[in-house]
């Protein structure tokens, strides 16, 4: 038993009792419950435990953040209780008990991208670093780039495309293999199938638009194209999941005995007859039609509107893990349009959520319990972390949750106004403006300077009259 003995009994009570917990695990910040009856968890009282630093509710988890501290106090917890502790994915899989069929969509979508979002940031920070050496003109009264002037950075320019174009034009191998991984069948399978997506022997999807002769496949009495799906998100999960229900099909019928020749090769060679001959071209046009409604809304007449509804109400949406959408919509939006005003929206909104905590660590500059929760939730929200921020400050006293709201339309007025596009997802924090076109950057600065001085601004006004009450 640890020092967190006392309070793991408290929050075991508070949560319902040990009857009350289908599951339980933890994160690197947060206790993770799936509860029987959600209803049974008295909120108020856990968020006025001195060792809880906020609550929410996400994806059909009951979710306490405790800190950085949250192992320790996970092992009293689990003693306490006497509950046996779980893997996240096993407390992923209770908890779709509590979600409806909208929520479980949204909530795999999340977990198809979750595993590749380390490299989508990185690729991201790759393309922005490339920005800023080979297309900012800074150099010979701004004729030049440095990249122009120097046979050093032009090979390190060159040299990191190998890393970017992996990640990107390739995207469509990580789904495939994400989608096999997420649902338990074999994911060198997936791998291959994402392969066959993006093959050398295919024309490049990016190659498409301006082509003058679309190679084929001749069958005799059909021909199909023979078209890649580099970068294209729609296309691949549709043949990855294909693919999944193939084999648990196959692996359902067949005798164990010839399981391993016919489960992979009837599942793999149907599925990418399917994702070339059907699914591919249809998930293209899906695509196409999302990204073109929404870079519509961005550049239309009405993207002032556009831009003031999504800035305002994209935390909201953070809240019930919509927002998981925008990164498809994104990476849809980079392969079409060759970039991203979506994005750039999303980097500002985590700004505007961090700068509403820095207002409430200036009001509450005496309390240190409270600073021990503000600063580090700013510091983390800044480099594009906002749980912390949203659910441990702004949410649990509500007016800065909305001054950050105000602040992120402002900012997002701002951006969509001046054409602000981003190449690709990066960190969506302060950071975020390496992933900016260099030719956007001075606006999008501006758009920064907005989403940090308005929500940090309100707080403190409305703070202020709050506390003289």
């Amino acid at each position: 038993m640890g020092k967190y003995v006392n309070d793991a009994k408290e929050l075991l009570l508070h949560v319902g009792g040990k009857e009350n917990i289908a599951a339980v695990s933890h994160c690197i910040t947060r206790m993770r419950f799936v509860l029987n009856d959600p209803s049974k968890a008295d909120v108020a009282k856990i968020d006025a435990m001195k060792v809880v630093k906020g609550t929410f509710t996400q994806s059909g988890q009951f979710q306490v953040i405790i800190g950085n501290t949250v192992s320790d106090f996970y092992n009293d917890f689990v003693a306490v209780a006497g509950v046996e502790g779980v893997s996240k994915e096993e407390v992923k899989s209770a908890a779709k008990q509590n979600q409806n069929v909208i929520q479980r969509i949204f909530t795999a979508l999340a977990e198809i991208f979750a595993p590749i979002i380390p490299a989508i940031i990185v690729g991201g920070l790759i393309l922005g670093f490339r920005n800023c050496i080979d297309s900012l003109y800074l150099f010979e009264n701004g004729t030049k780039t440095l990249c122009d002037i120097s046979v050093f950075w032009a090979g390190i320019d060159h040299f990191l495309w190998l890393i970017g174009e992996a990640v990107f034009h390739m995207l469509p191998v990580g789904i495939c293999w994400s989608v096999t991984k997420k649902m338990g069948t074999t994911q060198m399978l997936g791998i291959v199938l994402g392969l066959t997506l993006v093959s050398g022997q295919l024309l490049n999807a990016y190659g498409v638009a301006g082509a003058t002769e679309i190679p084929q496949w001749n069958f005799g009495f059909f021909q199909v194209d023979m078209i890649g799906y580099q970068a294209q998100v729609i296309p691949a999960i549709l043949a990855a999941f294909t693919l999944v229900y193939l084999e648990k099909f196959f692996r359902k019928i067949t005798p164990s005995v010839i399981s391993m020749i016919v489960v992979p090769f009837m599942s793999l060679v149907l599925s990418v007859v399917a994702a070339h001959f059907v699914l591919g071209p249809i998930g293209w046009k899906i695509g196409s039609v999302i990204s073109s409604v929404v870079y519509a809304g961005i550049s239309g007449q009405f993207k002032i509107v556009f831009a003031a509804i999504f800035g305002f109400f994209y935390a909201p949406l953070v809240i019930t893990g919509l927002h998981h959408m925008s990164n498809a919509i994104d990476l849809q939006l980079i392969a079409d349009f060759g970039g991203t005003m979506l994005w750039p929206m999303i980097a500002l909104s985590n700004i505007a959520q961090g700068s509403a905590v820095a207002g409430m660590a200036f009001l509450q500059k005496n309390d240190a319990e409270a600073q021990e929760v503000n600063v580090p939730s700013m510091i983390s929200c800044y480099l594009g972390v906002t749980e912390p921020a949203m659910f441990g400050v702004n949410l649990k006293h509500s007016y800065p949750f909305i001054c950050a709201m105000i602040g992120s339309a402002c900012a997002a007025v701002i951006s969509v106004a001046t054409n602000s596009t981003a190449t690709a997802i990066g960190v969506g924090g302060l950071p975020g403006i390496l992933s900016i076109m260099p030719q956007y950057m001075l606006t999008f600065a501006i758009a920064m300077v907005v989403a940090v001085v308005v929500p940090f601004v309100l707080t403190v006004i409305v703070g202020k009259k709050k506390m003289a009450k």
